[in-house]
């Protein structure tokens, strides 16, 4: 029946109903492939109306009653986009539309597909029955070719939206659990087609969604990923924002070494991040659920998994899809959203050497960077009377064990973020970025946060020695100035206005304490810049930001190394103690003088185009390319999608 589709004559003339008859067969998925891949390029043409015809049918059958001619017909239609395209690789979108259906017919039928009543059935919009063709549309924009953008097909899913026929799927607990992975994987590819090119409706549309009964649900499957990296480490030693959180997650293995490694899904991560930065109802959604505090419960004894998909496309867990709440740890069980995202950004940092990691580690920053410069976010983070314990994770180091911390601190949650800073291994510049944007906030709302800072300027000097121990390797690819430059201007943001948001005056004490006592870093950096801000070349200019920014660290510096040796040279003493020190800083700071740098509390607005267009393209083809492979056209083989066809009445 394949040959006769394949024949000049149509196969229905001798026979009315080779239709009728061809989706009642079983597809041959092989054959009907290689016989696309065989045809040259003037045969095309002379069998083009028979394969508008076939895609005609295929259409017809979608809204038949009969199960296995639904199935078929399903089966038969991914066959024809995959075959289509990798037949004319080099053929325009035009020319593809063209040969599956007719370019003057395409507009007609591709709304029939997506918008008669049956068909959106069998599609998408029935949540409370089985929806396998979820996988279909998401294989529409995978397979036929991994620029999204260049897939004219997805042209006509955008005039006839699916939007809330997806949002359905992951309002609804039965169809979340079934097909919420396929259905948020498709959201997160819909939204990136073209979006800088031309206005993308399902990008208005995902920033406009409010559907506040469904907002309260926790993140369940990060929730679990995190249990169970959790789980591992003591045993060595639902609606449409809550789906999307609640598929943000990671895949737990120990190898021969027994050491941890985390598997991630930048789908998912990209759909949250679409989220994030493209509703602010959601950022409000992260802030607002709150954890129930001290509540003893069981911890579960998690499943070991091995994953079968390609790293960045493995689809979650049913269980955990439906789970209505999983312990975040021993003694503290909690439905916060910014809680759960902070722990799993913290396990995704550790171990970046992969490009899959890597970019799932970036997208996490940029999140976070989303959440730092919203206001509302902001204010929940650092809300003195909203205290949790968070347990980030950590690498070991050779020098270090890991341990598990069973006494974290109930404190503000924006002290996890900045706690965060050890494992910031990637992405150093966003992750300074950061910092200075919640530092910005607390200058501007004049709050007291009581945290450790001496932790953070220690983590910050060290990034300093860094960069200096690296100059020659780090400038060949990164302009290091910058980098250095934020870090000072840190510092001069505690120097110029600590006395707005430092907890106490012994914390001023505490950070010139830091300054003077770290001096050489300071001094060789000062050196550096000057060395070569002087010469030519094409650092010039950003060396000398740098050292212009040095001034009152230098001042500092210079201010209170004299003192220091004068009074242990009139009190005989070889080396001052720290209470010492800080006793000649603090009778010597009317001597200082400093300059007054504007500028310190602004900062650029995070925008994704034009600075991150590029690594977002990419990231959605490595999606696409990920899922193609994932996603077989043998996953959707007829014995499965009988099964969940079998409740179809």
């Amino acid at each position: 029946m394949y040959d006769e589709i394949f024949a000049k004559e149509d196969p229905a003339k001798n026979n009315p109903r080779f239709w009728d008859e061809l989706f009642l067969m079983k597809v041959n998925l092989e054959y009907l492939e290689s016989k696309l891949e065989s045809v040259d390029g003037e045969e095309v043409q002379r069998i083009q109306d028979n394969i508008n015809s076939l895609f005609h049918h295929c259409v017809q059958a979608l809204a038949e009653e009969h199960q296995i001619k639904v199935v078929n017909a399903l089966q038969t239609l991914c066959a024809l986009f995959r075959g289509v395209h990798q037949k004319n690789k080099s053929a325009s979108g035009f020319d593809i539309i063209n040969m599956l259906m007719g370019f003057d017919k395409a507009e007609q039928r591709m709304k029939v597909c997506v918008e008669e009543r049956k068909c959106r059935h069998h599609f998408l919009l029935e949540p409370q029955e089985p929806l396998s063709q979820t996988a279909a549309y998401v294989k529409m924009c995978s397979q036929v070719t991994d620029n999204i953008s260049q897939n004219t097909i997805l042209e006509y899913v955008m005039i006839n939206s699916i939007f809330e026929a997806i949002l359905q799927i992951l309002s609804d607990v039965a169809s979340r659990g079934q097909h919420g992975y396929d259905a948020v994987v498709l959201l997160a590819l819909l939204v990136n087609y073209r979006k800088y090119e031309s206005v993308n409706p399902y990008i208005v549309k995902l920033s406009i969604v409010d559907d506040e009964p469904t907002l309260d649900v926790s993140m369940l499957q990060l929730i679990v990923y995190s249990q169970q990296y959790k789980d591992k480490e003591e045993e060595n030693q639902g609606g449409f924002f809550s789906t999307l959180t609640s598929m943000v997650g990671s895949m737990f293995i120990a190898d021969a070494d027994e050491k941890l490694s985390v598997q991630t899904n930048e789908a998912i991560l990209l759909a949250l991040y679409e989220a994030v930065h493209l509703n602010r109802n959601f950022i409000t959604v992260l802030a607002q659920s709150h954890p129930e505090i001290d509540i003893p419960i069981t911890p579960t004894t998690p499943t070991p998994m091995t994953p079968t998909a390609p790293l960045g496309t493995t689809p979650p867990s049913l269980d955990m899809m439906n789970n209505p709440e999983l312990p975040l740890d021993p003694n503290l069980q909690t439905s916060n959203l910014l809680i759960t995202f902070l722990k799993y950004a913290s396990i995704v940092m550790q171990d970046t050497k992969d490009e899959h990691r890597l970019n799932s580690a970036r997208l996490c920053l940029i999140i976070l960077t989303c959440i730092a410069e919203d206001q509302y976010a902001d204010a929940f983070l650092h809300d003195d009377n909203m205290n949790f314990r968070v347990n980030l994770h950590r690498m070991p180091m050779r020098h270090r064990k890991k341990t598990v911390d069973k006494n974290i601190p109930s404190r503000p949650l924006v002290c996890a973020v900045l706690g965060m800073r050890n494992i910031y291994n990637c992405c150093l510049l966003r992750c300074v970025q950061i910092i200075h944007k919640l530092l910005c906030y607390q200058k501007k709302c004049r709050i007291r946060l009581h945290y450790t800072w001496r932790e953070l300027w220690s983590a910050l000097i060290n990034l300093l020695k860094f960069l200096l121990s690296n100059e020659t390797t780090l400038l060949a690819k990164h302009n290091i100035f910058h980098l250095a430059l934020l870090v000072v201007n840190l510092f001069n943001m505690f120097i110029t206005y600590g006395d707005t948001f430092l907890p106490t005056s012994n914390s001023y004490d505490e950070l010139y304490y830091e300054i003077v006592r770290m001096h050489q870093v300071f001094d060789n950096l000062y050196c550096m810049v000057l060395r070569v801000s002087t010469n030519t070349g094409q650092w010039k200019e950003a060396a000398s930001k740098v050292t212009h920014a040095l001034i009152n660290v230098r001042a500092i510096v210079n201010h209170f190394n004299p003192k220091i040796e004068s009074y242990a040279a009139v009190n005989h003493i070889s080396q001052l103690s720290e209470e010492q020190v800080l006793e000649v800083v603090r009778s010597n700071y009317d001597t200082l003088t400093l300059k007054l740098q504007d500028g310190l509390d602004q900062f650029e607005r995070y925008s994704e185009q034009p600075k991150e267009a590029a690594f977002f393209k990419e990231l959605v083809r490595s999606i696409s390319l990920n899922v193609r492979k994932n996603v077989s056209l043998n996953t959707m083989s007829q014995d499965v999608l009988l099964k969940e066809f079998s409740t179809i009445s």
